[in-house]
């Protein structure tokens, strides 16, 4: 599903090693112009982190994603929202059209 996400896959796979070094556990969708087809390379790329139960992720984690993110290499400006922390309304545009960038973790099953 990630061949409609307009994104080279040196990028793709920098911003995947970020994703998983600082949000492990978190399942990321993109959205935006770089999925519905209206993109040029100055875009931005839009992503949506939701974490296990969809709970809060913690600020601190999600600044130093974001700081990590501003000190790479990548040339343009990576949005990054927590689902548990933005309108419900947006929820409902985003499911509309997106792609999973990084798939749910599977959780530990306890017996």
């Amino acid at each position: 599903m990630t061949n409609r996400l307009d994104l080279s896959e040196r990028h793709r796979r920098k911003i995947e090693t970020l994703l998983h070094q600082y949000l492990p556990d978190v399942e990321v969708w993109a959205y935006g112009s770089r999925v519905s087809g209206r993109s040029h390379d100055g875009s931005d790329l839009d992503l949506v982190l939701r974490s296990p139960g969809l709970k809060e992720i913690p600020i601190e984690q999600l600044a130093n994603f974001k700081e990590a993110i501003q000190e790479s290499t990548i040339p343009f400006l990576v949005e990054a929202r927590d689902w548990a922390r933005i309108p419900e309304r947006f929820h409902r545009e985003i499911k509309r059209n997106h792609v999973v960038l990084i798939g749910s973790v599977p959780q530990e099953k306890t017996f």
